[in-house]
């Protein structure tokens, strides 16, 4: 399941693109098998990584792969490459775990080059409210949720570094309902209506049916359950930030 959209990157042939926070693989592991690009998928949890790379292992033999991958632990406050890494950056459902995210924010900005591409997608206000007013559990569990953002707050941190947002959009509205679920029966995770929902969410995945499609795309303004949004860096400093001495050299 994608939530960032491929299209929106802009990825050319041998760009560098760096997915923090990348879990199991699911967006490193499909920009690897669809673009020539070289991925460096990172994350604090090591069994996630380790479930990330056997997931990848099918694939790695094959001379179809167009692009290269690294996965690797890594914290995102502390990122261990240099500045102007990475021709793309992508975040996805991560900001909203991580109690100090604007030095997460800097830590992107700092190794994503001048003229780069950060996408960065979190959960949506309105479906995230209604999980936490039905259960405390669900944000209160180890490596939970820590904030609900709103689109406008996340938009701001990020511009604050220079960053320009080009696109947005919203995500999985099908999903919303199936979290509200989970939330109201915490109690009863064997419930057979939490059941018969998770195998639609997983048919409609698999199948990707026309119908389903058009109502998440109808759905998606209101009921999206993750807010997608794409900045890019400014490819230098404007002259109006430079000192006198810098703007004449």
């Amino acid at each position: 399941m994608i939530t960032i959209d491929p299209h929106r990157l802009r990825l050319q042939p041998g760009q560098r693109v760096l997915d923090l926070g990348c879990g199991e693989g699911r967006h490193s592991i499909h920009l690897w098998l669809s673009d020539a690009v070289d991925v460096f998928g990172v994350d604090l949890s090591f069994k996630d990584v380790s479930t990330a790379g056997q997931r990848a292992k099918p694939f790695a033999e094959s001379d179809q792969v167009p692009g290269r991958l690294l996965l690797s632990v890594a914290n995102g406050l502390s990122l261990p490459f240099a500045d102007s890494s990475f021709d793309v950056v992508i975040c996805s459902e991560v900001l909203e775990h991580i109690d100090d995210y604007p030095a997460v924010l800097a830590e992107i900005d700092r190794v994503l080059k001048p003229a780069g591409i950060f996408a960065a997608s979190v959960p949506s206000y309105f479906p995230e409210w209604v999980c936490w007013q039905l259960s405390d559990e669900y944000h209160q569990v180890e490596g939970g949720h820590v904030r609900i953002f709103r689109e406008r707050q996340l938009r701001r941190s990020i511009e604050s570094l220079g960053h320009r947002r080009y696109a947005r959009h919203r995500a999985h509205a099908l999903h919303a309902p199936y979290w509200w679920l989970k939330c109201l029966l915490w109690q009863r995770p064997d419930s057979r209506l939490l059941k018969a929902y998770h195998r639609l969410l997983v048919w409609d995945l698999m199948q990707k049916p026309l119908v389903t499609r058009w109502l998440e795309r109808l759905l998606n303004p209101l009921l999206g359950k993750s807010t997608v949004m794409y900045f890019v860096k400014p490819a230098a400093l404007q002259p109006e930030t430079l000192s006198p001495l810098e703007a004449a050299a």
